[in-house]
Parts: structure tokens; sequence; C-alpha cells
């Protein structure tokens, strides 16, 4: 598997969507890198927690907006659970 394929389309599919910010790029590359560390499964479940430190964020309320954003234009699709020791699905679309 080309591990930076996923990567180089999602920067494809990004180039020309204003409503991308350098935020939502630094989320999706840390997706990336944990779904890499996980054996590139797909979905992953993941937390807020496991993603803002790879990706160099520190807020949650920013973390939910971007990768919530990241969900409603299509990039991933993120199943969010309400229980706050359960992880969300985020799962990687096949075509950008």
């Amino acid at each position: 598997m080309d591990s930076l394929k996923p990567l180089s389309d999602f920067f494809s599919a990004v180039e020309k969507d204003f409503r991308i910010s350098s935020t939502h790029i630094a989320i999706y590359a840390a997706l990336l890198k944990f779904r890499s560390d996980m054996g590139f499964i797909n979905p992953i479940a993941a937390s807020a927690d496991d993603i803002k430190p790879i990706a160099k964020l520190s807020s949650s309320k920013v973390y939910l907006r971007c990768i919530g954003e990241l969900n409603e234009y299509g990039y991933i699709v993120y199943v969010p659970v309400k229980k706050r020791r359960q992880k969300s699905k985020i799962y990687f679309l096949t075509e950008q």
C-alpha cells in the first residue's frame, strides 16, 4: 500500500476548496498517522485526546469543529459517540 496516496489524494481534493484551513489539514494528516499506527484499519476508533497531540492542537472545541466539517464536506465519515469513555469511528473514503 502506498502510504502517501491518501494524503496526496486529500491535498489534490482540497487544493481549491476555500473552506479547508491548515487546522483541517493538520487533523487529517494526524488521522492518517493514527490510522497507520493502527495497521491501516478502516474505520479507526479515536478520540480527540488521541488526535490532538499528533495534530498539535490544544483545543477540543477546535478539533470537534474541524472534524465535523471534514465530515460535512465529504472528506471523511465521522460517527461521534456521546459517552466520554468510548471512541468515535472515523471512516476514510477510498476516493476523494
